[in-house]
C-alpha cells in the first residue's frame, strides 16, 4: 500500500519530467515558473511569484525562527555533445536523463516534496519557506537576490544543489576581473611600438604563480585562473590594447575586496575592474545545531569549490545539500537516479522533522 511519502516521490518525479520537457535557460525560465506555480496552486497553497521566482511559506508562529528551502529551476544551454534530446526525459532503469535533471531539478522537486511533508507536522517549531528561483546559472540579480527582501527573517537556508546529500557547509566566493593592458601600436616588421600582449603576459604569469598565504581547511587556497584573452586585429600590427578575464574563487579567510587590493599591489601593467565584489565566501559554523544533527546521523560535511545561490546568503547561516552529483552538472547526457530523489526527500524530512534551533 502506497504511503503519502511514496505518492509524493512519484509526483516529484513526474514534475521533474515536466521541467525537463520545458526549456528554462537562464533569464528564460517563465514557462517552468508557470509549471511550478500551477503545481503548488493545485494543492491549495497560497503561491507568491515575482518574475520567474515562485515561493510558498507555512508559518507556525510569527516569532518562530524560519528555514528557507531554496533551489533553482534555470539551466545552462545544452552542449553539442549530447547524444540524447536534452529536453526529452528518458529512462534507463533507475536513471532519468535530461537537461537540468541533476542541476538542479532533482533538488527543486525534492525540496518541494519535503516542504509538503513538513508542513503537516503539528509540533514543528519553525516557520518554513520553499522557493524555486531563477538566474542561478548566470549569478543574476533577478533570482534569489531579488526576492530575499520579500521573504523576511531567515535563520537558516538549505540550498538545493547536487552534493550527494552531503552537507556543503562552506562555499567559495566568486570575483571576476576584467583586465586591460595598454601599449603603443607599431609595424610588426620594425622594432617599434609597445606590445600590449607582452605586457599582459607579465601579469598573467603573476596570476599563475602567486599564492595567497591563508589557506582553508574546508575550501583550500584562493584560486585565480585567467580564462579569456583578446589582443590584436591584424598579423602585422603591434597590438596596443590587450584585455583578459580572471576568474577568482575566494575562501573564507579573505573578502573579495581584500583579494582585489592585494592583486592591484602586485600587477605591473594591468588595470583591473571587478564585475562585482559582493559574492564572498559563505557558509555555516560546524557547531550549528543543524550541522551537528547531520553529523550525528552520519552525514559527512565538506567545503564546496563551486558557487551557487548560497553566495547571496551571507546575512544568515546556510548550507548546500541536494540529490545528485556535482560532476554531472553542465555535462552532456546529464542524469539523476530516481532512487537519489527518494533518498533526498527522506533525508530532508529526517533532518528537519523534529529539528529545534536550541537543540
Amino acid at each position: 500500500m502506497s504511503t503519502a511519502r511514496d505518492i509524493l516521490v512519484r509526483e516529484a518525479v513526474g514534475l521533474l519530467e515536466q521541467l525537463i520537457r520545458t526549456p528554462s535557460l537562464s533569464r528564460q525560465e517563465n514557462l517552468t515558473a508557470d509549471i511550478l506555480q500551477e503545481h503548488l496552486t493545485a494543492r491549495g497553497l497560497e503561491v507568491c511569484r515575482s518574475g520567474n521566482n515562485v515561493w510558498v511559506r507555512h508559518d507556525v508562529h510569527p516569532d518562530a525562527p524560519c528555514i528557507l528551502l531554496n533551489s533553482h529551476h534555470d539551466t545552462v544551454r545544452p552542449s553539442s555533445s549530447w547524444t540524447r534530446d536534452p529536453f526529452s526525459p528518458t529512462y534507463q532503469g533507475d536513471v532519468l536523463y535530461g537537461l537540468g535533471s541533476n542541476d538542479a531539478g532533482a533538488s527543486v522537486v525534492s525540496l518541494m516534496a519535503a516542504f509538503l511533508l513538513l508542513r503537516e507536522i503539528p509540533d514543528r517549531t519553525y516557520n518554513l519557506i520553499y522557493a524555486a528561483t531563477a538566474e542561478e546559472e548566470v549569478t543574476g540579480l533577478e533570482g534569489i537576490y531579488a526576492i530575499l527582501p520579500c521573504l523576511g527573517r531567515i535563520d537558516l537556508a538549505i540550498v538545493g544543489e547536487p552534493t550527494g546529500m552531503q552537507m556543503a557547509i562552506a562555499e567559495k566566493g566568486l570575483m571576476v576581473l576584467d583586465a586591460t593592458t595598454r601599449g603603443k601600436t607599431g609595424h610588426a616588421a620594425r622594432n617599434e611600438g609597445i606590445n600590449a600582449l607582452y605586457l599582459a603576459l607579465d601579469d598573467i604569469a603573476w596570476f599563475r604563480s602567486f599564492r595567497f598565504s591563508r589557506n582553508s581547511e574546508l575550501l583550500g587556497e584562493v584560486k585565480m585562473t585567467v580564462s579569456m584573452i583578446q589582443a590584436g586585429q591584424q598579423h602585422n600590427i603591434i597590438p596596443d590594447v590587450c584585455t583578459y578575464v580572471v576568474d577568482i574563487r575566494t575562501n573564507e579567510h579573505y573578502t573579495n575586496e581584500q583579494v582585489l587590493e592585494e592583486i592591484r599591489q602586485h600587477l605591473q601593467h594591468s588595470e583591473v575592474v571587478p564585475r562585482s565584489t559582493n559574492l564572498n565566501s559563505s557558509g555555516i559554523d560546524i557547531q550549528h545545531p543543524f550541522v551537528q544533527r547531520g553529523l550525528s546521523m552520519g552525514i559527512p560535511c565538506y567545503g564546496s569549490p563551486t558557487t551557487s545561490d548560497q553566495v547571496r546568503m551571507g546575512a544568515f547561516p546556510s548550507l548546500k545539500m541536494g540529490p545528485g552529483r556535482s560532476e554531472r552538472s553542465h555535462s552532456a547526457d546529464e542524469y539523476i537516479l530516481i532512487s537519489e530523489i527518494s533518498e533526498g526527500i527522506n533525508q530532508y524530512v529526517r533532518m528537519l522533522s523534529d529539528f529545534k534551533f536550541n537543540s
